[in-house]
């Protein structure tokens, strides 16, 4: 064979500004995501209906005169007007004030009571599944106890114990509320503890927190915020629920919830709009963040992805 030599072969010389200008730089995960996140034209429509409303519940009550709890029986069942643009209640309340004030309060009380579920479901599904053993049975025989109870059965149950409240509501609805996140986030670390990542940090002497809230939870991220996501439609939905039900804030402060179930004793007069602002509204924020959630889903999927 041939001796090799410098003379067998053409060298040519580095360009190396061009190599750097024709390198394409990878995306990173958070701009992948709302790359894909911005192709799903629904799930930004859901985005600019959840920041509206956000909106509206902030200035709202402030673009009309009229507070929320201001009665007027002179001014009771009128319609959508230019001086009541939602038009009044049985007692002569402007809607339009009321509708934005009772946002602030059904908006806070879902988000609040989401956050409360996913604080609780990542600590206990975090260390259940990584512990293992003999802690892990014990929370998850107790998450399916919790699991077997009817959630609204629950929340019925601490409302009527506790002193009503904004706080009674979020507590009682995040009572359960977090089991599901919980079964989440022990899934998901079942599967990554076994990567080598993780096998390394423990064979460096990584602690157990480290390993979990560094290592671990961060990589979970993505199912964890789908999940809130689709969470908060429903905690809505369950506030509005116990206000139908008479279990909800206390008079004369206004949700979605207790709009609705004023608004039910006028349905026989034919004064629809009392009852149709109010669900209207439920279900726009409901279906929002639902189609936000999809969007997610898909964007942090790449089976999804198209």
């Amino acid at each position: 064979m041939e001796a090799l030599n410098k003379k067998t072969f053409h060298f040519k010389e580095k360009n190396v500004q061009k190599i750097e200008e024709t390198n394409v730089q990878p995306f990173s995960q958070f701009k992948e995501t709302l790359y894909y996140l911005t192709k799903n034209k629904l799930a930004i429509v859901g985005l600019i209906i959840i920041l509206l409303l956000i909106v509206m519940a902030v200035i709202g009550p402030k673009l009309v005169s009229y507070s929320y709890s201001d009665q007027s029986l002179l001014e009771s069942n009128q319609p959508p007007s230019i001086e009541h643009w939602f038009g009044t209640d049985q007692l002569g309340r402007d809607i339009f004030a009321r509708t934005w004030t009772g946002a602030r309060i059904s908006l806070f009380i879902g988000i609040m009571a989401v956050f409360i579920d996913l604080i609780v479901g990542i600590i206990i599904g975090g260390i259940a599944g990584l512990k293992g053993g003999k802690t892990d049975e014990i929370l998850m025989r107790l998450v399916d106890i919790l699991y077997g109870l009817p959630h609204l059965l629950v929340t019925i149950l601490l409302m009527v114990v506790l002193k009503p409240g904004l706080t009674t509501i979020i507590l009682a609805m995040a009572a359960t509320g977090w089991i599901g996140i919980a079964r989440l986030v022990r899934g998901q670390i079942l599967q990554l503890k076994e990567c080598e990542y993780v096998m390394a940090s423990q064979v460096l002497g990584a602690g157990f927190y480290k390993i979990l809230f560094k290592h671990l939870l961060p990589n979970t991220l993505g199912p964890i915020i789908v999940a809130m996501t689709l969470s908060v439609p429903g905690a809505i939905f369950a506030e509005a629920t116990l206000s139908f039900l008479g279990l909800g804030v206390p008079v004369p402060l206004a949700s979605w919830g207790t709009m609705t179930s004023e608004a039910l004793v006028t349905l026989l007069t034919g004064h629809l709009w009392i009852l149709f602002f109010p669900a209207f509204f439920i279900s726009l924020t409901m279906f929002a963040f639902n189609v936000v959630g999809d969007g997610l889903r898909d964007a942090l999927d790449p089976k999804m992805r198209t």
